[in-house]
C-alpha cells in the first residue's frame, strides 16, 4: 500500500513530500538525499552565486541522484535584482523539467518555463494568489500556511482553515505548506484536500541538510512558541526563529517611524548563511517555522520520509478507519 495522489503522479515520485526551496540550503547533498528517498528535492537556484554556478550545481546532483528532482526560483522586490532571466534560462537550458516558483509577478517566467515543457509548483499564502496562479498556468499549487517559514503574506491564515479554503475552489493539485513535519501532519494534509506536502524547516533538521549541527540542534530545542515575526510593518512580514537578532530588529521595527534601512545591517543574507554554516546562532537571522515544536530529532532524510508516510498510511488505514462503526 503505499500513498499515490496526482502529486505523486504529475511529479513522478514515490511520496507525496516535496522539501521546499530554501535559500542557502538547498544544495546538491539535500535535495539527492530527499529525491534518492522518494520525495522531491529542489535546488535553490539563488543559493548559487551565479547562474553558471547553478549549472553545475545541477550537474551535482544529477551525479548523485538518477531521481527526479527539481530547481527553486523566488522573486523577490529588491534595488538591485538578480538576473532572473539568465536563471530561468540556465534552469531550462540545464533540462530541469519541475520548477518551484514564489513571489510576485511569476508570469513571465511561468510563461517561458511553461513553453519548454516545465512542470510548475507555485508558492502561494492565500486563495485569490492560488487562483491567479492557476490562472497564469501553474501545474500545482502550494498553499503556503501561517505557520510557514519565510513570508507567510499579511492576511495572518493558518494551514487548518487556509488548506481547505484553497481546495474548495482551487482544481489543479496542491500541496499543503507551513507546519508540516510528521505523519499526522500528511494525514492532515489529505483530509484537508491537498494531495501532497512541502516542508523545509523540517529539513532542516536532518543528517544530510548542509547546516552547522549547533544550528540543528537548536531547531530540536525549540518550541512551536520560538520564532519572531519580522518585517510586519513593512507589508513584508517573515517568520524566523527567536535570537538575539530577530528580537532586536523585532524591537527596532516597532519604534515608531522605523524604516526597513533601519533593520537592514542586521537582517542581510550572508549573515543569514553566516549562521548557518558557523553555528554561531547569534550571527543572522535563521529562518524557521512554528513546526519547530514538532521536531525532536536529526534523522536521515531516507529515515525521515520512510517513518512520516508509514505514520500517515496507519494513522489513515487503522486509527481513523478504526473510528467507523
Amino acid at each position: 500500500m503505499a500513498l499515490h495522489t496526482r502529486i505523486t503522479e504529475m511529479l513522478g515520485i514515490e511520496h507525496p513530500i516535496v522539501q521546499g526551496g530554501m535559500m542557502w540550503v538547498g544544495t546538491a547533498e539535500l535535495v539527492a538525499a530527499v529525491s534518492n528517498a522518494g520525495g522531491l528535492g529542489l535546488l535553490t537556484a539563488l543559493t548559487q552565486p551565479t547562474p553558471e554556478a547553478l549549472v553545475a550545481e545541477i550537474k551535482r546532483c544529477r551525479e548523485m541522484t538518477d531521481k527526479p528532482f527539481g530547481v527553486n526560483l523566488t522573486i523577490l522586490p529588491s534595488v538591485t535584482p538578480p538576473p532572473y532571466a539568465e536563471y530561468r534560462r540556465a534552469i531550462i537550458e540545464s533540462g530541469i523539467t519541475i520548477v518551484e516558483t514564489a513571489g510576485g509577478r511569476p508570469q513571465e517566467h511561468i510563461d517561458d518555463f511553461k513553453a519548454n515543457g516545465i512542470t510548475i509548483l507555485h508558492k502561494c499564502t492565500s486563495v485569490r494568489h492560488a487562483l491567479s496562479a492557476q490562472r497564469m498556468g501553474a501545474d500545482i499549487i502550494s498553499i503556503d500556511g501561517f505557520e510557514c517559514a519565510g513570508h507567510p503574506g499579511e492576511d495572518d491564515v493558518p494551514g487548518l482553515v487556509l488548506i481547505p479554503a484553497a481546495a474548495d475552489q482551487v482544481t489543479v493539485p496542491m500541496l499543503a505548506s507551513g507546519g508540516f513535519g510528521d505523519g499526522r501532519g500528511l494525514a492532515a494534509a489529505m483530509a484537508l484536500g491537498a494531495e501532497g506536502i512541502n516542508m523545509g524547516t523540517r529539513f532542516c533538521a536532518t543528517q544530510e541538510a548542509p547546516i552547522h549541527d549547533t544550528v540543528k540542534q537548536f531547531l530540536v530545542k525549540n518550541g512551536e512558541r520560538d520564532t519572531n515575526l519580522i518585517f510586519r510593518g513593512f507589508n513584508n512580514t517573515g517568520r524566523v526563529a527567536k535570537n538575539s537578532v530577530s528580537d532586536m530588529v523585532v524591537e527596532i521595527a516597532s519604534k515608531p517611524g522605523a524604516t526597513f534601512a533601519d533593520v537592514q545591517p542586521y537582517v542581510s543574507g550572508a549573515k543569514g548563511r553566516n549562521a548557518l554554516a558557523s553555528g554561531d546562532l547569534d550571527a543572522g537571522l535563521i529562518w524557521a517555522g512554528q513546526v519547530q515544536g514538532l521536531i525532536n530529532d536529526v534523522p536521515s532524510c531516507a529515515d525521515l520520509i520512510g517513518r512520516i508516510v508509514t505514520d500517515a498510511e496507519e494513522i489513515i488505514s487503522k486509527r481513523l478507519a478504526g473510528l467507523l462503526r
